[in-house]
This record gives structure tokens, sequence and C-alpha cells, in this order.
């Protein structure tokens, strides 16, 4: 999966990006790669929902207006 979410701030990381930042990191995922422009994670299909579910849940409460979200599926012969 692949996300961000806004409003941006390049002085300092806003509440809602270290909120998202601290989901991620602490998932069951494969990998992580927290970036100031995107973040992507990439999981089993039940920790990647599961930690989508957190991500929009915590990253709105803390203040996000929008969060931009992609997830690809990659069948087992694919990675």
């Amino acid at each position: 999966m692949e996300f961000t979410t806004e409003p941006f701030d390049l002085d300092e990381a806003p509440a809602h990006a270290v909120v998202a930042r601290e989901v991620i990191q602490s998932a069951e995922l494969d990998a992580v790669d927290v970036g100031p422009f995107g973040n992507t994670a990439e999981g089993g299909a039940d920790a990647v929902l599961t930690a989508v579910d957190a991500l929009l849940r915590r990253s709105l409460a803390a203040g996000a207006t929008r969060v931009s979200l992609q997830v690809n599926v990659i069948g087992e012969g694919e990675k």
C-alpha cells in the first residue's frame, strides 16, 4: 500500500503524519518505508487491512483532512 496524509507542513511533521507513521511502524507488516512525501508498506492481506483501518481512524482523529491511499494486490508469483 501507499499513502499520504494532508495537510502538508514542510517545517515540522504535523500530528496526523506522526500518528500515521507510528501506526504503520507498529503494525505487523513485512516492509515499511516512511518518507516526507509518501509512505509504503507491504504485508499479508489481513495485516494490511488492519493497518489501513487504524491508519485512517487515527490520522483523521489527529487532524488529517485528507488521506490518499492506494492498495495493490500482488499474487504469489508476482513478488
